[in-house]
């Protein structure tokens, strides 16, 4: 790409071969569009259904599962087992393909950033052409309104000012003009000389020559940035593959045991290698992809009622570590829209005069949008009318009595704007704004008290108070006037713009939102470094990161010609002393975004640009905002929030934090259960029992019900409190890190223990001998069922009481209890269904029996908790 803002206009219509007159000719313009293409960016193919089908079936814990299922079949033609499993892979990958294509649709009606036509010189005619068919080398003519359609080089502007923000972060539109070439390090956000492909014009004309079109543009290049990062794992993706690790290394060991344990019995071979393989299928959690899925989709679901549009499923789990929040500034901590916060005038006395000056030489329009003003035109200008209105100054009142007769437009040379107007009682008054320093030197009294002399002390006194709001990075103008009996007769800055009153300053700012400062405040507590990344000028940045408490005592700015002089590697080491980056190029965010990423924290990336859009794809989330944002950010990010609040980002922290613990919660009570499951089948097996305690078609029906329903109900437990006091978690940190695993064993073992304790007391102490085998089998049937439905109750709250988070505060598991039990006891007691599962009816004592052991895991869990320590960890 060349750098056509360092060239002079002549030298660069030489290079293209056109003029501003001509423009090229059809013929002309036909074979650029050949040879550069047309005014389009790349898109990246989709993916097709199938590929995207294929794609699920990837996931390391689906791959353990299919294996599982082909063993099934293998070791002895149990179909049934297999299609059950197949069917939850199903199920899996159509959930997670369906929330897909939902955030998508959300989507479809934010592809368009660029006009549909532009005006452009061909053979020496204006006329209107499709931006798709510009070419470098074609004149075009813009005007207040427009969309630039290519990058362009200016050759005449008149008071042109563009809307850059959603390419540079700058808050404010910024002034063109036509002038000699740039020097080679001029920043984006500094090349008055050009205008940007997809900013808007907001003041002025011009004509323009187009020297980069499609890919070969601003846009284009970002958008050649977001091609190159690929698509990274999440933290819960890293999780599920090392469950997968686990239970692969759990099976192999119990295949390995069992063939021991054979060999020294004499057992047949392929006897005990059916057994060994049923058991390793017996491991492995079937339910748990689809949980976990299932868990997410619940947590999108309740993340749209918070005004967030999750594009991908473990985003929304991804936030939960989140240590980073890097966001930018104009538009997603600020409101975007300048306002007026300070009026200064040399008495105090004056401000209502220094604003009927601001609105009257202005060319926004007041409107008003239910009862609050929300003019248009120039955001500076729209400013003013509104704080003007809010003083009881109306625009359209004024204009009717005092309407414009002439006026010299603002221009950046002079830095000054005048109109004039009629004057009720007879003359004609110049209303002039524009640079302090600038309308000082063209004034010769000031209004305090009356208009006074402008004295050497009274200079002083204003020129001090325009500093110290410029130290606040207000944006400052001053406003004048002069009473004259008749219109001048010729309308330059020297007959208008001299002799003139001073009435006072005026500050702006883009402030903050109003509910941002609470929303940092939050980050703060849950151990979440806020960072600010903008195009902004460095004084405006630090001063809304300071006011936001972004910015505290003994942090850093940095702006980005002071990241191109500083190595990658100088970066990631210190990056965690700056919490502002001002003037910051897409390349300059990326690599602020992957400094955070090679200290290994989680880093959130909040913007609505499309200057943000290359950082939202390389972060670990990217947020976008839905009102706001640009097509390019929330085609880049993996969550958009549709309210454009900051604040939607700590809810969504919550929630993912909440959300992780959930999964984390139905991971210990699957696999805990399951371990029971297995040792029972092993140490009956081991220690010779002449019968197994549960038959096969009892262990399928225990996975129905007690895999399934209160697994889901622990994914929508409610966020536990003080979620968000807590640091993040180390994503590469062990899940079974902290305990988690001895956790797992021992409930595992005491689950395994009751249901042999159950068999026992079946076989050899309550039942008659005649009936002990079947009554043995039923017990402990029922034992485990039940055992591992009470057990549910317990995995709620890893280290706080149940009766302190509330036993019923989650009907849904209460529901999935109830259901489960009264699944269990039709099976238990309805002759019909106990000819199928081989049980036989108990009587009074070996319910008690059945009772006292299934309830067993409350009590033994509680006495846990209150013996260890109550203080989470952070995983």
């Amino acid at each position: 790409m060349s750098a056509w803002f360092t060239k002079s206009a002549e030298s660069i219509l030489r290079e293209l071969e056109t003029g501003p007159e001509a423009g090229l000719s059809a013929a002309e313009a036909t074979r650029r569009l050949d040879h550069y293409g047309r005014n389009e960016l790349e898109r990246q193919k989709k993916a097709g259904l199938f590929s995207r089908f294929l794609a699920q079936m990837k996931d390391p814990m689906i791959l353990v599962l299919l294996a599982a299922a082909a063993l099934s079949i293998l070791s002895d033609g149990d179909w049934f087992d297999a299609m059950i499993i197949l069917i939850i892979v199903m199920v899996n990958a159509v959930i997670s393909i369906s929330q897909e294509d939902s955030a998508e649709k959300s989507l479809e009606a934010l592809q368009k950033m660029s006009a549909p036509l532009a005006r452009v010189v061909r053979s020496g005619a204006l006329c209107r052409v499709e931006t798709a068919l510009l070419v470098p080398g074609d004149i075009i003519h813009l005007e207040a309104g427009d969309l630039v359609p290519a990058d362009a080089r200016l050759l005449t502007a008149a008071s042109l000012k563009a809307d850059e923000s959603a390419i540079t972060g700058e808050s404010v539109p910024v002034s063109k003009r036509a002038m000699d070439g740039l020097p080679p390090e001029t920043p984006l956000g500094d090349r008055k000389n050009m205008v940007i492909s997809s900013t808007v014009i907001t003041n002025g004309r011009a004509v323009c020559v187009v020297t980069g079109t499609g890919m070969d543009t601003e846009v284009g290049r970002i958008a050649g940035l977001l091609m190159k990062e690929g698509d990274t794992e999440t933290p819960l993706q890293r999780k599920m593959a090392e469950i997968s690790k686990v239970l692969s290394f759990i099976c192999l060991c119990v295949c390995a045991i069992m063939f021991g344990v054979g060999l020294l019995q004499g057992r047949p071979l392929l006897e005990m290698f059916m057994t060994a393989v049923s058991l390793a299928v017996a491991a492995i959690p079937e339910g748990l992809p689809a949980i976990v899925t299932i868990v997410l989709a619940l947590g999108v679901q309740r993340m749209v009622k918070r005004h967030a549009i999750v594009k991908k499923l473990p985003a929304v789990e991804t936030l939960g570590c989140a240590g980073v929040i890097c966001s930018d500034k104009t538009g997603t901590l600020t409101q975007n829209k300048m306002t007026v916060v300070e009026v200064w005038s040399a008495d105090g006395q004056h401000k209502a005069e220094a604003l009927t000056v601001g609105t009257l030489c202005s060319d926004a329009k007041l409107k008003i949008n239910g009862g609050v003003p929300d003019s248009t035109g120039d955001p500076t200008e729209t400013a003013l009318v509104d704080a003007a209105f809010r003083l009881g100054i109306d625009q359209n009142t004024l204009e009717h009595q005092m309407p414009r007769r002439a006026e010299l437009p603002f221009d950046s040379e002079r830095k000054l704007m005048s109109t004039v107007h009629p004057m009720p009682g007879g003359g004609f008054r110049i209303m002039t704004k524009g640079a302090p320093d600038v309308l000082l030197s063209r004034c010769v009294q000031v209004l305090s008290s009356g208009a006074l002399p402008l004295d050497l002390a009274q200079k002083r006194k204003i020129s001090a108070a325009n500093e110290d709001m410029a130290s606040r990075a207000l944006r400052v103008l001053g406003m004048a006037y002069r009473d004259v009996p008749d219109l001048p007769s010729s309308l330059t800055s020297e007959t208008l713009e001299t002799g003139l009153t001073f009435v006072g300053l005026v500050g702006m700012i883009d402030p903050p939102r109003r509910e941002v400062g609470q929303a940092v405040a939050a980050c703060y507590a849950a151990g979440i470094r806020p960072v600010m990344i903008t195009g902004d000028h460095k004084l405006t940045a630090v001063a809304i990161a300071r006011e936001l408490n972004i910015f505290r005592n003994g942090d850093l700015a940095v702006t980005g010609e002071d990241l191109d002089f500083m190595p990658q590697e100088l970066l990631e080491e210190d990056v965690e002393k700056f919490s502002v980056y001002a003037r910051v190029s897409p390349e300059h965010k990326t690599r602020i975004v992957k400094a955070w990423q090679k200290k290994g924290r989680v880093v959130a990336m909040t913007g609505d640009g499309v200057n943000d859009a290359p950082a939202l794809k390389s972060a670990d989330i990217g947020c976008a905002m839905g009102i706001t944002g640009t097509d390019v950010a929330k085609g880049a990010a993996d969550m958009i929030l549709t309210d454009d609040n900051f604040t939607t980002i700590v809810s969504a922290v919550e929630q993912g934090r909440g959300i992780y613990a959930n999964i984390k919660k139905a991971i210990h009570y699957l696999l805990s259960c399951n371990i029971g499951e297995i040792l029972t089948i092993f140490f009956a097996t081991v220690l010779d029992f002449h019968q197994m305690p549960l038959i096969p078609v009892q262990l399928l029906w225990l996975n129905l019900v007690t895999d399934s329903l209160p697994a889901l109900a622990l994914g929508v437990e409610p966020v536990e409190k003080g979620v968000m006091d807590q640091a993040p978690r180390d994503t590469h940190e062990s899940l079974f890190a902290h305990g988690f695993a001895v956790r797992l064993a021992w409930q595992g073992m005491m689950v395994g223990a009751l249901t042999l304790l159950a068999y026992w007391l079946g076989e050899y102490i309550l039942s008659n001998p005649l009936t002990a085998d079947a009554t043995a089998n039923t017990m402990a049937f029922a034992t485990l069922t039940l055992c591992q439905l009470f057990h549910a109750f317990d995995v709620r709250s890893e280290y706080h009481s149940l009766f302190y988070i509330g036993v019923l505060s989650n009907p849904a598991m209460n529901r999935a209890f109830l259901i489960g039990l009264f699944m269990q006891l039709a099976v238990l007691c309805l002759p019909p269904l106990q000819a199928v599962f081989s049980t036989t009816t108990l009587d009074l004592v070996e319910w008690l029996a059945v009772l006292a052991l299934a309830v067993s895991p409350v009590v033994i869990c509680e006495l846990v908790k209150k013996l260890s320590s109550p203080v989470p960890h952070n995983n």
